[in-house]
């Protein structure tokens, strides 16, 4: 069989076709595609799109039905070494490491305040929105932040860290609407700097600093969108770090994306392009790390809402593209968009999940009651 049709056969139990009449049918513009796809799996996938070198209509359903149909499972990788890297790298060094952690802010956050105000939400919101009863991003941003402060049972006064703040939306959020005293630690300039301005005035400090240096006792502590880059090394150590920081008896709140299996590297272009030394973390990993430090009182899976709202930042990102076209050319177009369809996808077929996690420290009288 040629690579073409090698590729065809796989596609076909996807219900994809090359050069198709279907909106998620892929669209072949390079016939090397095909022995570059074969040599280097998902990365050259990414980067030939990046190229030109194929195109689709529906690329968040292309990857739907990719990941749907795990076709990824499927793939047996000509160039094994190459995949190899990834893991190897991961399994003998510890990849977030406090020197290797602000490799992610460097090249993803810190882009530019001006990029990410054009595609997020007015209260700049770079994590998964709730939908349950909104219907537009900025209603879904404000209901997921509401729901994280009743579910931390948040009081008037109460002390709150915030390890990893973003640009400050649930900081901002719980000082004004709950009137607790938050302090968060950030690792990304443009994050910080941004967020100390929109937080002036309330009782809101911000921290540059690895969420390892973070010290203090507090009644509640929060992690949002920031276990995605701590890897599996570290997760004991995040554990710890909360568990250090809250006062017995507090409540921890983590939401992230994860997976249903447990990895120690994450998808290669992924990793090269979007989010260096990320990764998404099983329920077995994250179980390992909490065993003995706290009590899991709520687990909140609401993944499928990750779709729509990445589907609405993709939305906001080509109707504001032409403001950015001087900035950034057609490449980093191309990767922005596959980026976010390929997450859409991801989140569609259920094979990436967002969790909302509360943890107790000690005994809550009466026990915890979960907020939908």
């Amino acid at each position: 069989m040629s690579t073409k049709e090698i590729i065809q056969e796989l596609l076909s139990h996807a219900d994809i076709k090359i050069n198709g009449k279907n909106p998620w049918d892929i669209q072949v513009n390079d016939e090397r595609l095909y022995s570059r796809v074969l040599a280097q799996g998902s990365l050259s996938i990414g980067e030939s799109y990046m190229d030109g070198w194929w195109d689709c209509e529906q690329l968040d359903e292309l990857f739907n039905k990719i990941l749907s149909a795990r076709l990824d499972k499927k793939v047996k990788n000509k160039n094994k070494l190459k995949l190899f890297i990834p893991f190897l790298k991961a399994k003998f060094l510890n990849m977030q490491s406090k020197s290797r952690s602000i490799m992610v802010a460097k090249q993803h956050y810190d882009l530019g305040n001006d990029f990410y105000s054009k595609m997020l939400d007015k209260r700049m919101q770079y994590t998964c929105g709730y939908w349950k009863n909104a219907k537009t991003l900025d209603q879904a941003q404000e209901c997921k932040l509401d729901l994280i402060c009743k579910k931390l049972m948040l009081k008037k006064g109460e002390k709150v860290l915030e390890l990893g703040c973003g640009w400050g939306g649930f900081a901002k959020y719980a000082a004004e609407k709950y009137g607790v005293e938050v302090t968060a630690y950030n690792i990304s300039k443009e994050q910080v700097n941004y967020t100390r301005e929109i937080c002036k005035g309330l009782p809101v400090k911000i921290i540059k600093s690895d969420y390892r240096e973070a010290t203090g006792i507090y009644d509640k502590i929060a992690s949002i969108g920031m276990c995605e880059h701590v890897g599996y090394k570290n997760y004991g150590t995040f554990m710890e770090v909360a568990h250090r920081c809250l006062k017995d008896g507090g409540l921890f709140l983590v939401h992230t994306i994860a997976g249903d299996d447990s990895l120690t590297s994450t998808d290669p272009w992924i990793e090269k392009y979007i989010f260096p030394n990320s990764m998404r973390p099983s329920i077995m990993q994250l179980g390992e790390a909490m065993e003995g430090l706290f009590v899991m009182e709520d687990w909140h899976n609401f993944g499928a809402d990750y779709d729509k709202t990445l589907m609405a930042w993709y939305y906001n990102f080509n109707k504001n593209w032409d403001q950015f076209k001087t900035f950034y050319n057609k490449k980093f177009y191309r990767m922005w968009k596959y980026y976010l369809l390929l997450c859409a996808g991801s989140f569609r077929s259920r094979r990436n999940q967002l969790w909302q996690i509360v943890l107790s420290k000690g005994i809550l009288p009466g026990g915890y009651k979960s907020i939908r």
